[in-house]
């Protein structure tokens, strides 16, 4: 029997990290963006008995995992031992040891058998390895996680999101749940018979518009998808998804008698449109194009919330990283085969932001009541796209050689390649560092290494 240990110390009591863990949402904090798990049933919590159903891998590779929990001690420790899974044996626990009234040390001990008796034991290492990315991912987390939470000191929060089935809102839900706080989904299909969620239609508004009385805060992130050819249908449906939607929202939360206390509304910070070098903070005007014009019109939509003196955010919003999904997913799989490389002249600026950076600044914005208007998401050092190749490819390990011409991407992509691939927009976070937020991944390797396990 092999045995892996990970301990870190965390700035918080025991009782705190505990419960942290113990919240809906916390298991899709703690899984690595890279790791393909899905969490697919579960029967209680952590207490003695509780059982998980994970899918583990993709389509025909994929296996079941069932773990069932046991040796639970409230604010201190639970395990997790598989009932059926890859190993011969595994039992993981997870300990919380106080260390003085604000700290505790995060202990992940588990013990674990390899099948297929010596031949195994072969992929021992190869097992350490994941063990160590994985846990070097999940307890970073937990602490950024904490800290952040940490910063609020109001109560918990009633909070409703739309997008949640998009790769941010995903994201923040489970963020938020495991601060505490309580979320409701602003949904377009008929929410599940357990659920709270509440239905509505973009184009038509919200079926129960009574259901938005006495919420404390709103992110509304829904919105069609950019990515595709620009035709005439596509187009309208960019914009409506986001202007109309957007709109028809905040007209719904301006007549309520108990509106919101702030609405956080996504934009982004295609706003600005092709800038080339120019440096962007969130007083720059508007740029010239499809996006510039379908983003002004989306900030100009909240503007009922705003008249009515609700705090009204507009986040705009860079190229998020994770692997999970969006702009990084899509280069992984030519890069990782060694023929990545830059798009155009690689001169154009990408204004870039971790997934976990782009809800913390969503949180700051919440708790942060000086915030109002345009907010930039983006990470405080822009780089070149021909900068972005070559850290991607050096944490990769992989050659950078393999030029995208912008003739090719205008051929492929059309409009879409102007307007995303080969504009250069140099976005500062202007607001976010004058409100002192503190950036988990502010330069580039950091983060693609935090995202990618390859720290």
């Amino acid at each position: 029997m092999e045995t892996y240990v990970r301990r870190t110390q965390i700035g918080a009591p025991a009782e705190e990290v505990f419960r942290w863990h113990a919240r809906p949402g916390a298991f899709e904090r703690l899984t690595p963006p890279w790791e393909p798990v899905e969490l697919v049933a579960r029967q209680g919590g952590l207490e003695d008995g509780a059982l998980v159903v994970l899918r583990m891998g993709m389509g025909p590779i994929s296996q079941s995992w069932v773990a069932r929990h046991s040796d639970y001690v409230e604010g201190r420790q639970f395990r997790d031992t598989q009932v059926a899974g890859p190993f011969t044996h595994w039992a993981h626990t997870h300990r919380f040891a106080p260390d003085g009234p604000s700290a505790c040390s995060l202990e992940d001990h588990i013990e674990y058998t390899l099948p297929l008796g010596i031949l195994g034991q072969l992929g021992d290492s190869f097992v350490r390895q994941k063990l160590d990315r994985m846990f070097t991912y999940r307890h970073r987390i937990t602490s950024d996680d904490i800290a952040a939470h940490a910063r609020y000191t109001g109560k918990p929060m009633n909070i409703l999101v739309s997008g949640t089935n998009g790769l941010i809102g995903r994201a923040l839900v489970s963020f938020l749940t495991t601060g505490g706080h309580n979320v409701t989904g602003l949904v377009r299909s008929q929410p599940r018979a357990e659920s709270h969620d509440i239905l509505w239609n973009p184009q038509q508004g919200i079926t129960d518009a009574a259901r938005l009385e006495g919420f404390d805060a709103v992110v509304h992130l829904a919105g069609e998808n950019v990515v595709g050819r620009w035709t005439a249908e596509k187009r309208a449906r960019i914009r409506g998804s986001r202007v109309t939607g957007t709109r028809l929202l905040c007209e719904a939360l301006a007549r309520l008698s108990s509106p919101p206390k702030v609405v956080v509304s996504a934009s982004a910070i295609g706003y600005y449109g092709n800038r080339n070098e120019e440096m962007l903070n969130e007083d720059s005007g508007a740029g010239h194009g499809f996006l510039p014009e379908v983003c002004h019109a989306w900030e100009e939509a909240t503007r009922p919330a705003a008249e009515q003196g609700i705090r009204v955010v507009t986040a705009r919003i860079g190229i998020v990283l994770s692997p999970s999904g969006g702009a990084l997913a899509k280069m992984l799989l030519p890069f990782r085969l060694g023929v990545g490389g830059m798009v155009g002249t690689g001169e154009q600026y990408m204004s870039w932001v971790t997934l976990d950076d782009t809800i913390g600044a969503i949180h700051h914005a919440l708790i942060t009541d000086s915030i109002q208007g345009p907010l930039n998401i983006t990470a405080p050092r822009p780089v070149t796209n021909s900068e972005f190749t070559a850290t991607l490819g050096r944490v990769l390990g992989r050659p950078t050689f393999v030029p995208l011409p912008a003739a090719v991407a205008r051929l492929t992509m059309g409009e879409m390649a102007d307007e995303l691939l080969l504009s250069s927009t140099r976005v500062l976070p202007q607001k976010l560092e004058d409100t002192y937020y503190p950036f988990r991944h502010p330069d580039l390797e950091g983060a693609l290494r935090h995202v990618l396990g390859k720290v």
